[in-house]
């Protein structure tokens, strides 16, 4: 009974999450007829959105493969995980998760981007999360996917968190690099004030240092 909670867990949010995403892109680009850069410009976004495509259909694909008998590697010896606990902690992590990535959703309004257009000039977004860390949405990705590997766990599940995080990683890098370039600076300054992907416990200036919020990518 638990191990199908579990797989229900997973799979309604796999779909909720990426059709979220789906409609966010299609509502940013309808009020601003402007492309929320879903399509990869280079052979390093092209290999990252590879890496999302893997982890997006295994995701969807994991509650399936874990009826498959044998089982998955890993699963025998992760069980345990699949227990009430395991559904309680990973369900926690989704829905923390979810509400926090509507949360930069709503921080972002029409700003929000998939991927970098170097022929646009974006300011920064610092209000909501952004006022606290730089990529949130990135790390509340992360929050559901290692919830997988607590729901279903197994080696397959493992690999995909770590898939996940060298994409973000690497995505997250590429963005800061674009927008020092950008705004110099500004932006320095306001890397000084926030953390990647936690707060800062301590600050090098005021939060009345920061830039005016306005907008950013992710």
């Amino acid at each position: 009974m638990t191990l199908g909670l579990n797989r229900a867990v997973v799979f309604g949010s796999g779909a909720v999450y990426w059709a979220g995403v789906v409609v966010q892109a299609r509502r940013v680009r309808r009020h601003t007829g402007k492309s929320t850069n879903t399509r990869p410009r280079n052979t390093k976004e092209r290999l990252l959105w590879a890496g999302w495509f893997c982890v997006v259909v295994c995701w969807l694909a994991l509650p399936f493969l874990s009826m498959v008998k044998p089982a998955l590697p890993g699963v025998a010896v992760l069980a345990n995980l699949a227990q009430p606990v395991g559904l309680a902690v990973g369900t926690l992590l989704m829905v923390a998760g979810y509400l926090g990535t509507l949360w930069c959703y709503a921080a972002m309004g029409n700003a929000w981007r998939m991927g970098i257009n170097r022929a646009e000039t974006p300011d920064l977004v610092t209000r909501g999360p952004y006022r606290l860390v730089r990529h949130p949405i990135y790390f509340f990705q992360v929050l559901m996917v290692a919830a997988i590997a607590l729901l279903l766990p197994s080696l397959l599940a493992c690999v995909v968190l770590v898939v996940h995080l060298v994409c973000v990683r690497v995505k997250a890098a590429d963005e800061e690099s674009h927008l020092r370039a950008l705004l110099g600076k500004t932006y320095e300054s306001y890397c000084a004030q926030t953390g990647a992907w936690l707060p800062r416990l301590r600050r090098h200036a005021p939060p009345e240092a920061l830039p005016s919020p306005e907008h950013s990518l992710k």
